[in-house]
């Protein structure tokens, strides 16, 4: 269940309506680089990501009066941030998307996959503490058509439940649970040169 409003957040949240600079200036040193961080996972544009951040602030105080407390702050301020994030994402989109198709597994008539695929030198866990693996994992994501890869991001790094990104993509949740094996899938496949070992 998701925790409440702390007393910190609190007083800035009161602070903000009350209209004091110094909160948002507080506001911004607080959250500014986290708000950032998050924008730049969906549009892998620094530029971007920084308007897309202006526009999370100013959401976020048109709306202050309807925040009432049930989650914390922070939590409020990420979704206005994916949602400005998503809403630049679909101004922008010019071109079909691409088909994932060549990067799914293939399956024989028994059920069994065509390929199986090799076992993994690294765990998950070693291979995401690596600088250069992120870097690497961040590429591979970004060359994914976008509408898987703004389902494995929500799910996987943003940590979104199901019903939230569904409504965020206006998508059922059904779909959405599709759309993220198959990214997962297509992500696997795209990784397998680079961190696939031999099976034993």
């Amino acid at each position: 269940m998701e925790s409440s409003i702390s007393e910190t957040e609190t007083a800035l949240v009161a602070a903000l309506r009350a209209g004091e600079p110094a909160a948002y200036e507080h506001l911004v040193r607080e959250y500014g680089g986290r708000i950032l961080a998050v924008c730049e996972r969906l549009l892998f544009n620094r530029e971007d990501a920084r308007d897309a951040v202006q526009e999370t602030f100013l959401s976020a105080f048109r709306s202050l009066e309807s925040f009432d407390g049930r989650s914390q702050f922070a939590t409020w301020l990420h979704r206005i941030a994916v949602n400005a994030s998503l809403m630049k994402l679909r101004t922008k989109r010019r071109h079909p998307e691409q088909s994932i198709d060549d990067l799914l597994p293939t399956f024989q008539s028994d059920g069994h996959r065509s390929d199986p695929g090799s076992r993994w030198t690294n765990s998950a866990g070693e291979i995401s503490e690596q600088r250069e693996t992120q870097q690497l994992i961040r590429s591979k994501i970004e060359g994914l058509p976008e509408s898987y890869r703004n389902v494995l991001i929500l799910r996987d790094i943003e940590e979104l439940d199901t019903e939230t990104v569904a409504e965020m993509l206006e998508l059922s949740p059904g779909a959405v649970k599709v759309r993220l094996h198959r990214a997962r899938q297509a992500l696997r496949t795209l990784l397998e040169p680079i961190f696939g070992g031999s099976s034993k």
